[in-house]
C-alpha cells in the first residue's frame, strides 16, 4: 500500500466509488448515522481495530448515533492509497449495521 499523497485527479476518481465520503479541508470525511448509540459506538469499535491493524487512526467525533469521520495520511502529508483502504472498511461496517 502506497504512502504517496494523492494529486486531486486521482482522489476525485478514487470518491466516485466511496458514495458519501467528499474531500472537506484536505481530509477524506463522511458522517455516518446509525440507529442509536449502541450501532454507532459497534461500528466505532470495529472500525478502531481495523484502523489498530493498519496502523493508522481516523480522526473522528462521536454524538450519539452520529459518528464524524475524516481520513488523512499525516506522515505523508496528504490522502494517500491507506486512507481509501480505511474508509473502504469504514463504508463497509457502516452498510452491515
Amino acid at each position: 500500500m502506497s504512502d504517496k499523497p494523492m494529486n486531486e485527479t486521482e482522489i476525485s476518481q478514487r470518491l466516485a466509488a466511496l458514495p458519501g465520503w467528499e474531500l472537506r479541508e484536505g481530509k477524506l470525511a463522511r458522517d455516518f448515522q446509525f440507529a442509536d448509540f449502541k450501532a454507532a459506538f459497534a461500528f466505532m469499535s470495529r472500525s478502531a481495530l481495523q484502523a489498530e491493524q493498519m496502523n493508522h487512526h481516523p480522526e473522528w467525533f462521536n454524538v450519539y448515533n452520529r459518528v464524524s469521520v475524516a481520513l488523512t495520511t499525516h506522515d505523508a502529508g496528504g490522502i494517500t492509497e491507506r486512507d481509501f483502504t480505511l474508509a473502504g472498511a469504514m463504508q463497509d461496517y457502516a452498510a452491515a449495521l
